[in-house]
């Protein structure tokens, strides 16, 4: 049986790295990496046609022949870019349209949130999935939730900074909003059932693993450390003000990229948090196919054992930037590393180097 040919954009990230590893363990598919010509000798990249990927070279920005080109006999297309460049996927897109991609997965892969001035990550996203709706393109959106890797608190004796991008030393409102929970490295064994099933096909998905509280993992996290963390909890009114605030700062600030850090995170804290969108049920309220039900066999990894697994040491952390509060930032030492949280998001520049070594 012939294989199916994937195009995947942002390969190296943690979210593309995770679908490649899907995808190459699922063995249907025929993998290739979009990527610019600069970026060819990245190790990341070398490591992925170590494996079987193939590359092929191209910018989102270059003239769509050129796009084009690099979508010959591409079956499906996977976008895992950064934030800022949600909107460089539409000419990509209008290229898939002519050359007859049979679907094309627009970079979702974040919590479930509505469109229109709750989150302004997903607005930008729905910018490019009305483009594609109107070049009459065969997608499929994807969101993921919150990862596993992202959710769980410090413990006071540092056992686990190892793994961590911050302190996470603040729970939401009462702490007993449910939000939907993903492991990171699930996504690419998600998406190799999502893109072999029709179902799917011109349909919004939730790839989710459990439904949980920051309460509960809060629990869970000091019954397996044997530790007491302090419960932090912030209120509804100082989160509304710091969405406030962070919007204020990034409209007035709109070509440094960095002020707009402090209205992502303030944005999931208001969505997740206080209102409650990342819900299964509000999901399927907002049309979304639910990965529980299309795929009732499906066997997530557990995320007790991956807490466990966090504290014994033997994890692997998410980006390599250690960039945290300023209480615990001592822990987690800046590197230039260029898959780090913020700087795979956000080029660095002078400004966003000072912000950062406040």
């Amino acid at each position: 049986m012939s294989k199916t040919n994937v195009l995947l954009v942002g390969a190296a990230g943690e979210t593309g790295g995770s679908i490649a590893n899907g995808l190459l363990e699922d063995g249907s598919f025929e993998i290739f990496a979009l990527v610019r010509p600069i970026s060819v000798l990245k190790p990341a990249i070398v490591r992925l046609q170590e494996r079987g990927v193939n590359v092929r070279k191209c910018d989102l920005k270059a003239p769509e022949e050129q796009l084009i080109e690099a979508l010959a006999d591409i079956d499906v297309v996977i976008s895992c870019v950064g934030p800022a460049e949600q909107q460089d996927q539409i000419p990509l897109a209008k290229a898939a349209k002519k050359t007859g991609v049979k679907r094309f997965i627009p970079c979702g892969f974040i919590t479930v949130a509505p469109p229109g001035g709750v989150m302004w990550l997903r607005d930008e996203k729905e910018v490019v999935y009305n483009q594609i709706r109107q070049l009459w393109l065969p997608y499929t959106i994807v969101d993921v939730g919150w990862w596993y890797q992202l959710s769980y608190p410090r413990l006071p004796s540092g056992r686990v900074d190892y793994a961590m991008t911050s302190g996470n030393d603040e729970i939401i409102g009462d702490g007993t909003m449910p939000t939907a929970l993903t492991d990171l490295r699930d996504i690419g064994r998600f998406m190799a059932l999502i893109i072999k099933d029709p179902r799917t096909l011109n349909k919004k998905v939730l790839a989710y693993s459990l439904v949980s509280t920051q309460n509960e993992i809060y629990s869970l996290m000091e019954e397996i450390g044997e530790e007491t963390i302090d419960r932090n909890y912030v209120s509804e009114e100082t989160i509304c003000s710091r969405v406030l605030a962070a919007r204020q700062a990034s409209e007035t600030y709109p070509f440094d990229p960095i002020k707009f850090i402090p209205r992502y995170l303030a944005e999931y804290q208001y969505s997740w948090g206080i209102r409650g969108d990342n819900n299964p049920e509000y999901a399927r309220y907002l049309g979304y196919y639910l990965t529980t039900e299309l795929y009732p066999e499906f066997k997530a990894s557990d995320f007790r054992e991956y807490l466990e697994s966090v504290i014994r040491g033997t994890a692997k952390g998410v980006y390599q930037d250690r960039v945290v509060s300023r209480k615990h930032q001592r822990h987690f030492p800046r590197t230039e590393s260029s898959d780090s949280l913020y700087t795979r998001i956000f080029p660095r520049t002078e400004s966003s180097d000072s912000l950062m070594s406040r």
